[in-house]
C-alpha cells in the first residue's frame, strides 16, 4: 500500500505523478475526463463497486469507468476467463471461436439484432454505422440530435457542446463543430434536431429527405439531460425514417444496459442499424454494430452488394470477446431487473432529498443511470439541460462534496450503477447527496 498521505497537498505521491505527468502528456492526462483539481486521483486498485487511490482512499465508484464496467472492478469471472486467455495469446491474425458465440451471444438478445460486427470503441461502432448507412442508401447526411454525444468522428460530434451565442435558431439550429478547423464540409454533411420535439425536427427533416442516410438516436441521450425519449418523438422519427428511405440509428452505446437487449426493447422498436460499446467488452476497449441482415451486408465481402470494406488489427481481438461474453452471460434478465429496481430506489431519494432540503435540484434517468441536475424541473432538451454559471457552480459543490464523501461519479453529477452494489451503498449515495443539497441550499 502507497502513502495516505493528503492528497489535497503538494506533497502527496499524486500530486508528484501529476507534476512527471505535465512534462509528457499534454494536460497531463490522456482523456480530461480525470482532471480535477488540483490535480487528479490516481487509482491504485479496484474491487467490486469500490476503487481505491494512491493515497489508500477507499470510495464507492458510481462512474465505473464511464459505464463500461457492469460488474464493478475485477469481476472474478471475467478476471478467470480472460487469464486463461492471456495465456492462449492476446490476438492472431485468424478468426476465433469466442468472436462466433459472443455474436451468437449479442445477436439472442434482440431480435432486431441479425448480424453483428465487432471493432474497438464506441466511436468506432458509430462511425462504421454512420459509413454503413451511407453505403446502403447511397446517401452522404446524417441526422443528429443537439448537445448529443456520439464519441470523437467528425460527423458524430457536431453540435455536441454548443453555446448560446452559436447555436442559432431552436427551429433551425447550427451545426456547430466541437474542435476547432473541423471542415466545413464535415458541418454541411449533418442536419440537427432538437431532441423530444416533433413538429420542428420533422420539419429540418423534411428540408434534407433526399438526403439524409440516416438518422442517429440515443434513446436517453447523457448530454442532452439523460431524459428517456418520448415516445411521441420516437414514433415520428422512426415513422419520417422509413417513409423517406434513411435509416434509423441507434446509439445504444450507454444505454444497451437498460434491458436485456437495449432501451430500444422497452419501447418495442427495432433499430436498422445498433451501436454498441462500453460495457459489452467487460472492461476492455470494444464496439459493436448489429442490425439487420440486408444493412449489415454492405460490409460481407462475399455478398451482392459489398458497398464498405472494414476490418481493424484489434477487431474481435480474443481478450475483449471473453471478457464481454463473460459479463454479459452474467447480465442476464434478473441481474438487469435488480440494478433497474436499485436505481429506482436511487432516484427516489435523491429527489426526495432535494425537495426537503430546497436545493433546486432534480433527478432523470432510467434502466441502472441516473444524473442529478441543479434545476427544478427535469430538462427536456439540451437547451433546458445547459448549465448557467449559477447552476455550473452548484454541481460543482455538489461533485466535490461527493468525491471528498467517498463516492466516484462521472463530472455531470451522473452515476452509473454496477452489480456488486447493494441497498447499502445505494442509501449511502442518497445520504450523501442529502447532505450536499443541505450545502447547496444555503449557498447564495
Amino acid at each position: 500500500m502507497t502513502s495516505q498521505s493528503d492528497p489535497t497537498t503538494s506533497h502527496s505521491h499524486s500530486a508528484a505523478l501529476f507534476e512527471r505527468a505535465q512534462r509528457v502528456l499534454p494536460g497531463g492526462v490522456s482523456r480530461n475526463t480525470v482532471l480535477r483539481q488540483p490535480h487528479p486521483a490516481y487509482a491504485a486498485f479496484g474491487k467490486g463497486c469500490r476503487l481505491t487511490d494512491l493515497e489508500g482512499v477507499s470510495r464507492i465508484d458510481f462512474s465505473n469507468n464511464m459505464a463500461s464496467l457492469i460488474h464493478g472492478h475485477a469481476y472474478p469471472p471475467i478476471v478467470q476467463a480472460v487469464t486463461q486467455q492471456l495465456e492462449r495469446g492476446t490476438a492472431y491474425m485468424m478468426a476465433t471461436e469466442c468472436e462466433v458465440s459472443y455474436a451468437e451471444h449479442i445477436c439472442s438478445r434482440n431480435p432486431g439484432f441479425d448480424k453483428v460486427r465487432f471493432m474497438n470503441s464506441g466511436t468506432e461502432a458509430i462511425m462504421v454505422a454512420i459509413k454503413a448507412s451511407r453505403a446502403f442508401t447511397g446517401r452522404p447526411r446524417v441526422a443528429k440530435i443537439e448537445g448529443a454525444y456520439h464519441g470523437g468522428y467528425d460527423y458524430a460530434e457536431v453540435s455536441q457542446t454548443p453555446k448560446p451565442e452559436a447555436w442559432g435558431s431552436i427551429d433551425h439550429p447550427n451545426s456547430v463543430p466541437l474542435a476547432h478547423g473541423t471542415p466545413v464540409s464535415a458541418l454541411d454533411e449533418v442536419v440537427v434536431i432538437p431532441f423530444n420535439d416533433v413538429d420542428r425536427a420533422l420539419a429540418i427533416l423534411n428540408e434534407h429527405a433526399e438526403d439524409i442516410a440516416s438518422v442517429v438516436l440515443d434513446l436517453m441521450p447523457h448530454r442532452v439531460g439523460l431524459n428517456p425519449v418520448e415516445p411521441a418523438f420516437l414514433d415520428a422519427i422512426r415513422s419520417w425514417a422509413r417513409k423517406n428511405g434513411s435509416l434509423l440509428l441507434l446509439d445504444e452505446v450507454i444505454t444497451f444496459r437498460s434491458t436485456h437487449g437495449g432501451l430500444q426493447m422497452k419501447y418495442g422498436i427495432e433499430a436498422d442499424l445498433t451501436a454498441m460499446g462500453k460495457m459489452i467488452g467487460g472492461g476492455f476497449p470494444v464496439g459493436a454494430v448489429a442490425g439487420r441482415a440486408e444493412v449489415m451486408n454492405v460490409m460481407n465481402p462475399n455478398g451482392e452488394k459489398f458497398l464498405f470494406p472494414n476490418s481493424g488489427t484489434f477487431s474481435a481481438n480474443p481478450i475483449s470477446m471473453t471478457a464481454g461474453l463473460a459479463a454479459m452471460q452474467d447480465f442476464d434478465e434478473p441481474a438487469v431487473d435488480r440494478l433497474n429496481m436499485l436505481a429506482e430506489r436511487a432516484m427516489k431519494g435523491i429527489d426526495e432529498a432535494a425537495r426537503a432540503t430546497g436545493a433546486r435540484a432534480c433527478v432523470t434517468g432510467g434502466g441502472s443511470i441516473l444524473r442529478v441536475h441543479m434545476k427544478e424541473k427535469p430538462p427536456r432538451n439540451y437547451r433546458e439541460a445547459f448549465l448557467s454559471p449559477e447552476e455550473n457552480l452548484r454541481l460543482k459543490t455538489l461533485l466535490d462534496h461527493l468525491f471528498d464523501a467517498g463516492f466516484v461519479m462521472i463530472n455531470t453529477c451522473t452515476a452509473m450503477l454496477s452489480t456488486p452494489m447493494g441497498e447499502a451503498e445505494i442509501d449511502a449515495l442518497i445520504g450523501a447527496c442529502g447532505e450536499g443539497f443541505e450545502k447547496i441550499a444555503k449557498m447564495p
